[in-house]
């Protein structure tokens, strides 16, 4: 079956406009051009464009989206088998957020008392999957997945005191780190008290999962400076952050063990 550019644009729901674009940026190409000069499209065109928005839809820019579909090993199956899991894993986020929301509502009305527990089960939730989409991948690939899922475990049980105070944690860190980096030493009082902090968060993090040794705290921070989006959540703050902490911790960490730089 083959579409006008008037036709696929009603039927994918998106502007002519932005089919022109995609097509003076090599990203979707019509199948040929009819003799009076309009778009056409075919079956093939119209499956790439259903992959175009699919990344647009989890935030992929066009660039990035150009780059992965475009690919001479481009599998098709394997990016909708992909893109059906992530789209189960959102629909079970947002079923738990509507179950937090409709147990506030009741305890609010007096239907029902919640715990502490059950009034951060959902936000809990919310970042352990979050945190399994952006990084789950490279962390199992690392630590195996039974640790991964110890570690899960461990941060869904946190009392509400508990998960505060990880939280203050994680803040403790960004500001400390964030007025360190002004000195650009990692070896500072100010840079060691943010690796200090960061292993304090990671043991907690970790739980009984991972024992916390100098050496997988080191490996941790190397994996934030390999790794693009470990990188991108710390250089987003200030560009080399994510260095820069990695530094301060092999320093911290070499310091715990009793090594010295060589």
């Amino acid at each position: 079956m083959e579409y006008s550019i008037l036709k696929l644009s009603k039927t994918a729901g998106i502007s002519t406009r932005t089919l022109r674009y995609y097509d003076s940026i090599g990203l979707l190409k019509p199948l040929r051009i009819s003799s009076s000069g309009y778009r056409i499209y075919g079956e093939k065109e119209v499956s790439l464009l259903q992959q175009i928005l699919f990344y647009k839809e989890l935030g992929f820019g066009l660039e990035d989206i150009r780059a992965i579909v475009l690919k001479p090993d481009f599998d098709s199956l394997k990016a909708l088998e992909e893109h059906r899991e992530k789209l189960l894993a959102e629909r079970a986020r947002l079923d738990i957020l509507i179950t937090t929301v409709d147990k506030t509502i009741d305890n609010e009305t007096g239907r029902n008392t919640m715990s502490d527990k059950e009034k951060f089960e959902g936000f809990k939730k919310d970042l352990v999957r979050e945190n399994e989409e952006k990084y789950g991948k490279e962390i199992r690939e690392k630590y195996g997945d039974k640790v991964v899922e110890e570690s899960n475990k461990k941060m869904l049980n946190l009392s509400k005191e508990e998960y505060e105070h990880w939280e203050d944690l994680r803040n403790q860190i960004n500001e400390t780190l964030k007025e360190a980096f002004l000195t650009r030493d990692p070896g500072s009082e100010t840079a060691q008290e943010a690796a200090r902090l960061h292993m304090e968060w990671l043991t907690i993090s970790w739980g009984n999962a991972v024992p916390y040794t100098p050496e997988a705290h080191a490996g941790l921070g190397n994996m934030y400076v390999a790794d693009e989006r470990f990188k991108a959540y710390y250089d987003k703050e200030q560009e080399g952050l994510a260095e820069f902490l990695r530094d301060a911790i092999h320093i911290y960490t070499q310091n715990l063990s009793g090594k010295t730089d060589k």
